[in-house]
């Protein structure tokens, strides 16, 4: 189930800047290396309770930096190495002297800072689109050790904050139980990891119906649907032929996603994953995403190290490379040419345990797959995402009220289902399909808190109740009807304070 709290790498940094940027101006900014580098320690613990390590994890790594310091710049090796050697949770220095002041000065900037570092894990933990139940214990791990020594210092109380444990999607085992008997630190000395006393209980994989229906279950997308429902009864003849001693043609599993962003390409490809692996097809049946910068590095030779080293990762599972056209885009000197063929390689060396799936916008992809001979022989099954409509984007959105028990009033129904059927039929071609509906669903969340926040004692009802002001911003819409009035008149119109902002 995916989680609400996933952001880009730059957002991530967006949201990073501004929660410790506000805390320096409580506290004080001589703090941000010891921030940074605290905050880098629990990011690594943190990332150690996950389910699995990849590129978006070092994308994300190096965005944890406050505002005039240097940028991180972690590589995927070094950074499994530093999980890998995990250190117990030790509150900061500079923490217990926050405490020790706000004790002295009746003031709460200590209890403001674990709100703070609340939010920015979650957003770390994340950053996989899963928020496993190792890694909100671990959040509320850290929160309990420093709310404590608030507590004995005697900083006056302030407001709660998150539950992390209410953001958890799956219990999945974390990187370094799944890894245990194969850990090496980067030092190579006398770090490594200790052996589990007892063996970890390995979780459950869904069965190929559970997967089945999962896919079902998914809004619109009938002709992906169909056509995944025939690759899996071909997949499945097939093995019934090779144990029957017939011949069996020979098939590439590798494809070719095409559409817009937001259209659940990934979704799809994890259930792929997870279904090869339920008939056989893949050993593990894990899903390894990476994009352009996961693959191809700056300097000559290095690329295809880094390249084999998320080929390695994907073995057994899947390897999902979004936006893949931009490795063909650089001219003949790019580095992403040396990516291709090192993918090509791997794909004929692991043909038996390593599938590959490449999506993206259908007429840069299009244009990849031609570019390379190699590629043209391996790809040749391809799967279409159509944009979702304005009833599929309201049926998202049910989905997503439904899942943190929101509800509609019928008049906010309506108006929701009005707001997304104009948002499909005015779409641009930044379009976001699911991710402007989750970027709806968060800002509906936003203003229903602030409208429930302002009663004198709100019910149950309240709490779970959405209403149609909780679907729009009234000054918004009143700068947008005042700009589109002025355009009408044929003046050119002022720039309003949204924007004014925007450009600050």
């Amino acid at each position: 189930m995916p989680t609400t709290w996933n952001r880009s790498p730059e957002e991530f940094h967006k949201i990073y800047l501004a929660n410790t940027d506000a805390f320096y101006r409580i506290g004080s900014s001589n703090l941000a290396p010891e921030l940074d580098e605290f905050m880098t320690k629990c990011a690594l613990s943190l990332w150690s309770k996950a389910g699995g390590i990849g590129e978006r994890h070092v994308q994300m790594a190096n965005q944890i930096y406050s505002r005039s310091r240097p940028q991180p710049k972690w590589l995927l090796w070094n950074l499994t190495s530093s999980i890998c050697a995990d250190d117990v949770f030790l509150p900061p220095v500079f923490f217990w002297n926050l405490a020790e002041t706000d004790a002295k000065r009746g003031t709460e900037t200590s209890r403001t800072f674990i709100r703070m570092l609340t939010n920015i894990l979650l957003y770390l933990a994340a950053v996989d689109d899963d928020v496993t139940y190792g890694e909100a214990e671990y959040i509320t791990e850290c929160t309990d050790r420093l709310t404590a020594i608030c507590d004995t210092t005697g900083v006056r109380k302030s407001r709660e904050g998150l539950n992390p444990l209410d953001y958890v999607t799956s219990g999945e085992p974390s990187f370094v139980e799944k890894h245990a008997g194969e850990v090496q630190t980067s030092g190579g000395g006398g770090n490594s990891a200790k052996p589990e006393e007892k063996p970890a209980e390995e979780e459950k994989k869904p069965s190929f119906d559970e997967l089945m229906e999962q896919l079902e279950s998914l809004v619109g997308l009938e002709t992906v649907k169909k056509e995944v429902k025939n690759l899996m009864n071909l997949v499945k003849v097939r093995k019934l032929r090779k144990e029957n001693d017939l011949p069996v043609p020979p098939m590439s599993f590798h494809m070719v996603f095409l559409g817009n962003p937001g259209t659940g390409k990934t979704t799809v490809a994890r259930l792929i994953s997870g279904l090869y692996a339920a008939i056989g097809v893949l050993s593990k049946g894990q899903l390894v995403e990476v994009d352009r910068s996961g693959l191809v590095a700056g300097y000559v030779g290095q690329t295809a190290l880094k390249t084999q080293e998320v080929i390695q990762s994907a073995l057994g599972g899947v390897l999902f490379i979004d936006e893949a056209y931009s490795l063909s885009s650089g001219g003949d000197n790019d580095f992403g040419r040396e990516a291709i063929e090192t993918l090509l390689k791997a794909m004929e060396d692991h043909r038996d345990d390593l599938v590959v799936i490449v999506a993206g916008y259908t007429g840069p992809m299009e244009g990849f797959i031609s570019s390379n001979p190699g590629l043209e022989s391996r790809f040749n099954r391809y799967f279409f995402f159509p944009d979702y409509n304005g009833e599929q984007l309201m049926e998202i959105f049910r989905m997503q009220c439904r899942k943190n028990s929101y509800t509609l009033t019928p008049e906010a129904e309506e108006a929701a289902l009005k707001l997304f059927t104009e948002l499909y039929e005015e779409r641009t071609e930044n379009f976001g399909n699911g991710r402007d509906v989750r970027n709806c669903f968060e800002d509906m969340v936003v203003r229903q808190s602030n409208r429930v926040a302002a009663m004198e004692n709100p019910t149950k009802e309240d709490l779970i109740s959405v209403l149609p002001e909780d679907l729009s911003d009234p000054e918004e819409e009143e700068v947008s009807e005042k700009e589109t009035g002025k355009e009408t008149e044929g003046t050119e119109p002022e720039a309003s304070e949204a924007e004014a902002a925007e450009d600050r």
